[in-house]
């Protein structure tokens, strides 16, 4: 697994409600690079089509009966010969290369030089068989590394594959979709070539109401490979083409077409407000809400994931967010069996308690601070640091009312224990917290009980200890609270700066 997220890139990427008021609303659009690096709970960029596609009648394989075996060399000078039933069987014979299970040849076939001889054989003119080999061979391909799908986008195979969509033959089409997914997924250069070609409308056109579930399957992630990349986004122009349809399939009940929809739908809401409000403007969030519940990881992760997003955007966002009933999901998310789906559905909660005290006072209202105290106590370490950062936002932005809600539910003892964490952006953070608790406790009767309740925890000492730790902004920062509010401030100078000598 990647590591966790430096302080510095973390600080960057949290909607935050810190001391710097510039960061108040600086967004925090990637919670978790654990969670979106791995590509086992990720979306797929690419795919090899390794079995058979569903049989179209309609073509019928030319030269029947004579498949052979053939070398890399018999392919090259088949494909380059003029006998058009050789030209098929040595496409079919690299085809059938490309598309073994294990460690298939790709790079041989690139470096054969015969891609662009199998980018004429997409001809419209020439026979939808050979044409479907062709296509499959150059899926595969795609496939691969980066340099080999720009062999294939070199070759000139995006134009072609376009022209394709419109055959007759479904078997063509859909093999056609299945390369320009593959393509589209490796970066935002081809997924910018596959969308200036003209893609977009030719599969829209495609999803009519007797299509197959696997060609849907195959559209819906092409879809996805579009909206995909954010350095840049996707033209505004095509997100606004895709965006109804990504609706209505978001209504389908295919588990991998509700997935991938998802996803589309969080790679559009990844960044600038402006792109997650042209998502909140159809209306998806109380149906992305609903399939937070959904029993299949593969559903729910990127369901949550887009709500997510959603709530690092604006206040009045986030309110569309709450009032399509997300807290009366997010609470039940944290008591899920995954680790990931507790940790994602925290850092949807922290961005909330980032708002104004009228979104604090809503999650106070749904119940969420034992949940919060709990997490803090018993979750994995990952998990406790979302909490953490949920308690950091609360805490800067909470009315004093507030603030004492969260002291009064026991959450001072798990942010002291973890003052032991060997992580100094933690400690730091714990520290700022305590620091406003203690302040804001000046202007009530909870002072010398807050004092108590620190000592009676250990908290006093565990402070005094930071005092000579080697991060200097955590023993600055536990100096500050010994001098301003627990009353040490002799003890505590003359202590840090013998520790110092």
């Amino acid at each position: 697994m990647p590591a966790l997220d430096a302080p510095a890139e973390r600080m960057r990427k949290f909607k935050y409600r810190g001391k710097d008021a510039s960061m108040l609303r600086q967004q925090r659009v990637v919670a978790s690079l654990e969670l979106r690096k791995a590509k086992k709970d990720e979306q797929t960029l690419k795919r090899r089509n390794i079995p058979l596609l569903s049989c179209d009648p309609a073509l019928e394989t030319p030269g029947k009966g004579l498949e052979a075996s053939f070398t890399l060399e018999e392919i090259i000078a088949g494909l380059n010969g003029s006998d058009p039933d050789l030209c098929f069987l040595a496409t079919q014979a690299a085809r059938k290369m490309l598309s073994r299970e294990k460690n298939p040849p790709l790079h041989v076939i690139v470096d054969a030089g015969i891609i662009p001889r199998l980018v004429e054989f997409l001809k419209p003119s020439l026979h939808p068989h050979l044409q479907l080999e062709a296509a499959w061979a150059l899926t595969n391909v795609a496939s691969g590394t980066s340099a080999q799908t720009r062999a294939v986008v070199e070759g000139g195979a995006v134009q072609p594959l376009v022209q394709l969509l419109s055959s007759p033959h479904k078997t063509v089409s859909e093999q056609a979709t299945w390369a320009l997914a593959n393509i589209a997924g490796d970066g935002p250069e081809f997924r910018d070539l596959v969308i200036s070609s003209n893609a977009i409308p030719h599969l829209l056109d495609l999803m009519t109401s007797d299509i197959s579930i696997s060609f849907l399957r195959n559209l819906t992630w092409t879809l996805s490979n579009l909206c995909r990349n954010k350095n840049p986004y996707p033209s505004k122009v095509a997100v606004m083409q895709m965006l109804p349809c990504l609706t209505q399939l978001l209504c389908h009940q295919d588990y991998e077409i509700l997935s991938d929809t998802c996803w589309a739908l969080s790679y559009l809401t990844d960044g600038h407000n402006e792109r997650i409000q042209q998502v909140v403007n159809m209306g998806v969030l109380p149906r992305l809400v609903e399939l937070m519940t959904c029993p299949q990881l593969s559903v729910l992760t990127p369901s949550l994931r887009t709500m997510g997003n959603v709530v690092s955007g604006t206040d009045d966002q986030t309110q569309m967010a709450i009032d399509a009933g997300l807290l009366k999901v997010l609470p039940q998310l944290l008591k899920h069996p995954s680790s990931f789906i507790q940790k994602e559905a925290m850092w949807a909660l922290s961005n909330i308690a980032a708002g104004p005290q009228q979104h604090i006072q809503q999650l106070i209202a749904c119940g969420i601070l034992p949940a919060l105290v709990r997490m803090l106590k018993n979750g994995e370490f990952r998990v406790q640091k979302e909490a953490v950062w949920t308690v950091a936002n609360f805490a800067t932005g909470a009315s004093v009312d507030q603030l004492f809600q969260l002291v009064n539910s026991d959450v001072l003892g798990p942010l002291v224990n973890l003052l032991k964490a060997p992580d100094v952006k933690l400690i730091s953070i714990i520290l700022d917290v305590i620091a406003c608790i203690l302040q804001a406790s000046e202007k009530t009767s909870q002072q010398e009980h807050l004092r108590f309740l620190m000592e009676e925890l250990g908290g006093m000492d565990i402070i005094e200890a930071l005092l000579v730790h080697d991060n200097h902004q955590v023993s600055h920062s536990a100096l500050s609270i010994m001098e301003k509010h627990l009353g040490e401030e002799e003890e505590a100078i003359i202590f840090s700066t013998f520790c110092q000598d």
